[in-house]
Parts: C-alpha cells; sequence; structure tokens
C-alpha cells in the first residue's frame, strides 16, 4: 500500500520525530489505531533498534525511532506539552477504532464550546492524541 502513497507530498510541512520506548511496537499499534501506513520501511540498527519509520496517517506523516540513552534526548511522552491532532470528517469511526485499539479515553469526544467535535486519547505509549471532527460552519471555513 505504501507504493499507492505520494511520499513528496506526505513528507511536506512539519513533520514530528518523535524518539519513543518500543517504537516497533509503536508501530504496528498505529496501524491498528489510527490507521497508520508505513511510508518506507524502519531502517534498524546492529540491535535491532528503529533508526527511522515514517508513518503515514490521516494525509499526514509522523515519523519515528526507538529512543536511545545516551544520545542526549529523553524519550518523547506525556506531559511534554504537545498532543497529536488528527483533524478528520467521521470522528465516530477514527474514536472507536482509536479505543478499540487500546487507547486510552483522557477527555471524552464530544461537541466542544467551540462547535467541533473533540476527545483526547493516551496511547500505551504514553503520548496524547486528540480527534478534532470540524463543525460543518468549520468545515466551510476550511474549503
Amino acid at each position: 500500500m505504501a507504493d499507492t502513497l505520494d511520499k513528496r507530498r506526505l513528507m511536506a510541512g512539519v513533520i514530528p520525530y518523535l524518539g519513543i520506548e518500543r517504537a516497533g511496537e509503536a508501530v504496528e499499534f498505529y496501524k491498528k489505531a489510527f490507521g497508520a501506513v508505513v511510508v518506507d520501511e524502519a531502517v534498524r540498527d546492529d540491535e535491532g533498534r528503529i533508526m527511522n519509520v515514517g508513518l503515514a496517517i490521516n494525509d499526514g506523516v509522523l515519523m519515528l525511532m526507538d529512543h536511545m540513552d545516551g544520545h542526549g534526548d529523553p524519550p518523547a511522552r506525556t506531559g511534554e506539552n504537545f498532543t497529536l491532532q488528527l483533524i478528520v470528517s467521521d470522528g465516530d469511526a477514527w474514536w472507536r477504532r482509536a479505543v478499540d485499539a487500546g487507547c486510552e479515553v483522557t477527555m471524552p469526544f464530544e461537541k466542544q464550546f467551540w462547535g467541533d467535535r473533540y476527545g483526547r486519547l493516551k496511547d500505551p505509549f504514553g503520548l496524547d492524541w486528540a480527534i478534532n471532527e470540524p463543525s460543518a460552519e468549520h468545515q466551510s471555513d476550511n474549503a
């Protein structure tokens, strides 16, 4: 399926690149929870740790690597003041798939004061995700 992706279009803009614990397990989880597709197969070091893998999720890319002690950065985790947000037209389907895969609900998916349906989740790797389904009013603003 990765052959059908437009890699040049995907690999543009701001792309989060996270060093996390158990990146290989995260790749498999993100396939189930968020419909991720591997853009290029993972590059691994001699010990089998992932040094680089790109995942296409909802027309964007998330880059991952295994956290490696001694390279100066702590692993990405919750509480680091960032949320990976998915803007989708079918929030219920995205929400259900993520929860069924094992994400923990931290804020219910429901209509918010600004009009969109929005909720927050935590994945098993400690990262925070948000599902945002724009209201009809906001969808027309983005067209």
